[in-house]
Order: C-alpha cells, then sequence, then structure tokens
C-alpha cells in the first residue's frame, strides 16, 4: 500500500481548513437573531432580552393596506412604519375618534398608544400631522399574531369575508372601507392560516405518540436483524416467502380498498369527486369518497400485476441473485460489525448537514442594517435612498419631502465581505456536497475493504482478518483519502451544476421561450444521467481501491473495463439483487406498517385502551411506515455493498485464476457450483 492521489488529498485538507476559516468569518459577522425576531423600522429585534423590546414580541404595521402581500410582509419591507408591540389590537379604533374622545374617555387613548412611536403621549397634536410624521396609525384592527406578526383576524360568515364579525371599518381618513379591500392579503393569509392548523394539530400528535414511533421503529430494527440473520441459513426460502408475503400484503390492501368502496355504495356524499370538495385540512374527509378508494385500489393493483410479471419472467436470475446473497450472507456472518457501520455515516453526514446549514445562516445574516427613506410623497426624489437615521433629522429631505423618514429595509452592505457573500454561500453549499460524498465514499470503501478481505481469505474463515472492518477503515483513511476525495469531487461538481440547472429553472418558469425550457429539460435529464452513471463507476472504483490500493482513475479504468467485460451478469445480477433487497425493505415497512394500521385505529383489543387520541392517526403511521424503510434500508445497503463487492471479487478471481494448483479459485466452492464453472481445486486443509 502506498498513498494515492496525493495531490487530491492536499487539495482536499486546505479546502476543509478554509471550510472551517469561512464558518468562523460568517460566525464574527452573523447574528441569526435577524432571522429568529423580526425587526421594527429602527433596525431593532422584537423580544429581544435586554433590550427595551424585550416583552415586545410581536411586529406591528401602521397600514397593512400598504403591504400588497403577505409574502411582502414576511420576506421584504411593507412601505409603512413598523413597531415592535407586546400584543396585537383586539377592536376596531381610529387615531381621529380617539382623540376626539381622549378627555372624557382617558382609556381608549391608553389602549390606541401602545401602538404608537415609543413616548408619544400628544393626543393634542391635529391628525393631519400624526398621519404625516405617521406618530400612530390612523387606523387599527383586530388582529392574531403569526410568524411573529399582526395579520388582521380574518373569518368567513357565511360565505361572507369579515373582520371581528364586521364587513366594513373606518380607514382613519374620513372613508369606510369595505374588508374585501384586504381580500389580496386575507386570501394568502388564510392558506397559510390553515396550514399553520394543519402544522400544530401534526405537533400534537407527534407529541402524544413519540413513543410508539420509537417502538415501531426499534420492531423494524429486530426484523431487519433478524432478516439478516436468517438469509444466512435459509437465503433462499426466505426470500421466496418475502415475495409472496409483499404479494399477500398487497392483495389484503386492494381487497380492503374494495371493501372500503363496496361499503361507502349508497351513502349521501360518497359518489362526489375529490376535484367537488377542494382542499380540505380534515384529511378523513377524503376517505368517504369512494372515489379515493377507487384510486388506492386501482393504484395497488397495477403494483400487484408488474411485480407478479417480474418474478415470472425473471425467475432464472432470481436464483442466481440469491445464490450471491447467500454468500454475502455467509460473509456478513463473519463481519457482523459492518452491519452496524451505516451508523457511522449517517453520523458523519448529520455534522456536516448541521455545520452547512449553521454556516449558511450566518451567512445569510452577515449584513449590516441598512436604511432608507420612507416618503409619503410619490415624487419624492430622495425615496429609496439610503439614509443614516443619526443624522436623518439634520438634512433637509424633511423639508423637500414633508413626512418622510428614515427607516429599516434590510441587511446588507458595500464592503469586500459583503458584496462576496453569494460567493461564499455557492462555496458553502459546493463544499458541503464535497464532504457528504466523501462521507459515502469512505463508507463504501471501508465495507468493500472488508468484505474483500472476506473473499480473498484462502481458507474462510481462518485467513480472513481479526478487525476486517477497523483494518479496512484504517487503510481508507491512511492511504486513500485523495482517491475517495477526487471521486468525491466528480460527483460534487455534477451535484452543483443540477442544483444551478434548478435554480435557473425555477427563475424561468414564467419565460413563453419553449426552446429554452426544453434546452434546461434537457440539460437537466442529461445531467441527471450523468451523476448515476458516475455513482455507478465510483462506486466500483471504491472496490477497485480497497483491493489493490490503486489510484482513483486506474482503479476506475480496471473496474469499467471489467464490468464491460461482464456486461450481462453486470446487468442482471446487479438489478435482480437491488429489487430483491428493494422487496425486502417493502416487506419490513409495510409489515411494521399494517401493525401500526391495525394498532392506531384500535383494532388490537389487548392494546385498545393504550391508544393515544389523535387529530390524525397518519401521522404517526407514516412517521412509522417511512422510518421502517428507512432502517432497513440502513442494513440492506450494506448487504448490497457486499454482494457488489463479491461479484467484483468473483470476476477479478476467473480472469486472474484458473482453478488449478498454481493458480487456485478463491470463490467458495457453493458459489462457483452455482455459476457453472470448473471443478473448483481443493483448498480446505
Amino acid at each position: 500500500r502506498r498513498c494515492t492521489d496525493i495531490i487530491c488529498c492536499v487539495i482536499f485538507i486546505v479546502v476543509i481548513l478554509g471550510y472551517i476559516a469561512l464558518g468562523v468569518v460568517a460566525w464574527v459577522h452573523g447574528d441569526p437573531r435577524k432571522v429568529i425576531y423580526p425587526t421594527d423600522s429602527y433596525g431593532q429585534f422584537c423580544g429581544q432580552r435586554d433590550t427595551p423590546n424585550e416583552n415586545k414580541t410581536i411586529l406591528f404595521y401602521f397600514n397593512i393596506l400598504k403591504c400588497a402581500s403577505p409574502v411582502v410582509l414576511i420576506n421584504l419591507q411593507c412601505p409603512t412604519t413598523q413597531l415592535c408591540v407586546s400584543k396585537c389590537p383586539d377592536r376596531f379604533a381610529t387615531y381621529s375618534d380617539v382623540q376626539a374622545s381622549y378627555r372624557y374617555r382617558p382609556d381608549q387613548w391608553n389602549y390606541f398608544k401602545q401602538f404608537c412611536k415609543p413616548g408619544f403621549n400628544n393626543p393634542r397634536k391635529s391628525v393631519a400631522q400624526v398621519l404625516r410624521d405617521e406618530d400612530c396609525p390612523s387606523m387599527i384592527v383586530p388582529s392574531r399574531p403569526f410568524l411573529k406578526r399582526c395579520f388582521p383576524d380574518f373569518s368567513t360568515k357565511n360565505g361572507v369575508l369579515t373582520v371581528a364579525n364586521q364587513t366594513t371599518f373606518k380607514d382613519g381618513r374620513g372613508k369606510t372601507r369595505n374588508v374585501t379591500d384586504l381580500r389580496e392579503a386575507a386570501n394568502g393569509i388564510n392558506i397559510v392560516l390553515d396550514a399553520r392548523s394543519v402544522g400544530m394539530k401534526i405537533f400534537e400528535d407527534y407529541a402524544i405518540s413519540w413513543y410508539w414511533i420509537l417502538i415501531g421503529l426499534f420492531i423494524a430494527m429486530l426484523l431487519s436483524l433478524l432478516f439478516l440473520v436468517l438469509l444466512r441459513f435459509t437465503a433462499g426460502v426466505l426470500f421466496w416467502i418475502f415475495i409472496f408475503g409483499v404479494i399477500g400484503i398487497i392483495g389484503y390492501g386492494i381487497w380492503h380498498c374494495y371493501w372500503e368502496y363496496d361499503h361507502l355504495k349508497g351513502i349521501p356524499g360518497s359518489d362526489l369527486t375529490v376535484y367537488d370538495i377542494g382542499f380540505q385540512t380534515d384529511f378523513k374527509v377524503y376517505l368517504q369518497l369512494r372515489q379515493t378508494w377507487l384510486a388506492f385500489m386501482i393504484i395497488l393493483c397495477g403494483v400487484e400485476v408488474v411485480i407478479i410479471l417480474m418474478l415470472i419472467f425473471l425467475r432464472n436470475r432470481i436464483r442466481i441473485a440469491i445464490a450471491l446473497l447467500e454468500e454475502g450472507s455467509r460473509a456478513i456472518g463473519y463481519i457482523m460489525s459492518t452491519l452496524f457501520y451505516p451508523i457511522v455515516t449517517f453520523l458523519l453526514i448529520a455534522i456536516c448537514i448541521s455545520y452547512w446549514a449553521v454556516t449558511a445562516v450566518f451567512l445569510a445574516t452577515s449584513g449590516e442594517p441598512m436604511y432608507k427613506i420612507m416618503a409619503n410623497q410619490t415624487l419624492c426624489k430622495y425615496a429609496n435612498l439610503t439614509c443614516d437615521p443619526e443624522t436623518f433629522n439634520t438634512t433637509n429631505v424633511t423639508k423637500l419631502c414633508p413626512g418622510a423618514q428614515c427607516t429599516f429595509a434590510f441587511y446588507g452592505g458595500e464592503s469586500l465581505y459583503h458584496k462576496y457573500i453569494f460567493i461564499f454561500q455557492l462555496a458553502n453549499a459546493f463544499v458541503f456536497l464535497w464532504l457528504v460524498n466523501f462521507a459515502i465514499a469512505l463508507g463504501q470503501c471501508t465495507l468493500a475493504g472488508a468484505f474483500a478481505s472476506y473473499y480473498w481469505a484462502y481458507r474462510k474463515p481462518a485467513d480472513i482478518p481479526l478487525w476486517p472492518l477497523f483494518s479496512s477503515f484504517g487503510r481508507a483513511i491512511r492511504y486513500h483519502t485523495g482517491s475517495l476525495a477526487f471521486g468525491a469531487l466528480i460527483i460534487a461538481i455534477v451535484q452543483l451544476i443540477r442544483i444551478i440547472l434548478e435554480y435557473l429553472d425555477h427563475k424561468l418558469k414564467g419565460t413563453q421561450n419553449s426552446f429554452t425550457r426544453f434546452l434546461l429539460g434537457c440539460l437537466k435529464c442529461c445531467f441527471w444521467l450523468l451523476e448515476k452513471f458516475l455513482k455507478f463507476v465510483n462506486r466500483n472504483a471504491y472496490i477497485m481501491i480497497a483491493i489493490y490500493g490503486k489510484n482513483f482513475c486506474t482503479s476506475a479504468k480496471e473496474a469499467f473495463y471489467l464490468l464491460m467485460r461482464n456486461v450481462v451478469r453486470v446487468a442482471v445480477l446487479d438489478k435482480v439483487t437491488d429489487f430483491l433487497l428493494f422487496l425486502g425493505k417493502i416487506l419490513v415497512a409495510g409489515g411494521v406498517g399494517v401493525l401500526a394500521f391495525f394498532f392506531f385505529t384500535q383494532r388490537i383489543p389487548v392494546f385498545a385502551q393504550e391508544v393515544p387520541m389523535l387529530n390524525y392517526y397518519w401521522v404517526p403511521l407514516l412517521t412509522i411506515i417511512i422510518g421502517s424503510y428507512l432502517v432497513a434500508h440502513g442494513f440492506f445497503s450494506v448487504y448490497a455493498m457486499c454482494v457488489d463487492t463479491l461479484f467484483l471479487c468473483f470476476c477479478e478471481d476467473l480472469e486472474r485464476n484458473d482453478g488449478s494448483t498454481a493458480k487456485p479459485y478463491f470463490m467458495s466452492a457453493s458459489l462457483h457450483r452455482i455459476l457453472g464453472k470448473k471443478k473448483l481445486s481443493s483448498k480446505k486443509a
């Protein structure tokens, strides 16, 4: 063994050090409070501790009618004064009415002034001057906080849009307006609020059922381990049981869908279509429609037919794939520690994601407060120009543009660092992709080295190294960091190009240029295929690196030519193996999912009293199904790597050896018989 791709290794280490430096710089300049807290017109955070706004956690807009939509309120700056308040208004009121009655109704003024600028307490000031200087809002309307901002409390009464059960309100400028003037904002807000309502119910379901979810995932882990243990002894029988089990589960699903479909026959409203009822936050409504169960039944029937046809036409190849899995099960039986290596890969990727996310947030909040002139007069030539709030009152802008104010606009800056923040974000994303792909490459090379040590052991298991997994991990880090980084770099570049193409496609969605959309579609498809091909080549290159210790390019070339010389076996055995492992994942996830379905729908009498009261029983159910699939995928990915490694070793064994005493085969006798080669020379002691 010797170090490979040293130049790439050095570059990789330098990039990591630079990435750490970028994180430190972003941490020094960034301020995540800009994301957590809303900001008022003076650049102060609402709700920040040890500030005058500590107890004022909500942002209030003087004139929400000036804001085009909730998107403007959340992402941009609405062209009206914004203040931090402790609570949103709960009544209709106008400044003119409050001013007229403040002498004999001081309580109304005391309530209204909390929505005025801090320190303003002059109800005798004329309405025109107050509105010009924006000391107070012209009106307040009943509102409720959402995303720490006050939005009008819209509701629908008998199909009519209302605010606090009223359809009209005074705008404080002598006009009576209809709440439909806020319809554009109301439509967007109501959709978001409905989503928020669903989100809160989902959160409540998770809070109630989290321990049952963990129990379901633990059962999935036990089933996956049980599957792998049994596979060592009864791979063929077990896989056929799994295959027919999947067919049986889907068959039960078809029967259940038909039963529900037939049971709803004649029930009023069940013949409506999904289009007729539109979007509903209560998803149980859809389960009362016959059309829903008919669609489910058709989908399951299609899946059932496809699986049965594949089993019929690939039955011979399936037997060969099962033989490879039996050999792989023996390898894993001798190196059980490989089953838990995916946890290492998961932790490495989790660290990369966390560092990337934190760095991205700090970079995004690295700007300094930028202030701009906000003028009531549309013809003011100073409008939208940058200004300094400390010296603004000494300028003549307020004289030329009465009512103009220097208010907070956004976070930015003119320094060299701020000008290149976008480049830093791009670099952050690129290095993140590189590190994630390196973690995956390290896992593949480590597992390949461990399983290759099993295959090339002349006497199994006597000649297998004592700690094959740890030895393989040490070799990969010590000698082949550069090669793994090289392979990961290629994938990262392609993935970054795909992200840029997706960004361009999103930006150009509104364009009518058909050629541009066609060109982007072609490029996206080509780079998707290129990424899939490169991942396939890299995976086999890492196996060759683990076996022979050569550099990346040489290993990739040798692996590619070796596979091309055995292209039929590669195409059939590899994909059939993937298909069988996928069936195993489906059976584990489906079995645990069916068990969870019966549990959460109180169809298991023994546990009926233990079932928590949920808003949506499908929340923990889907979480358990998806989580079970991911747990099974983690265990079965080790198996897939084992089969790929053994197959590549087998092809190399056939080309380098002939079964003679001088050049004996290293493959096991069972694998040798199944693949139909010459009689194996005796090599057992």
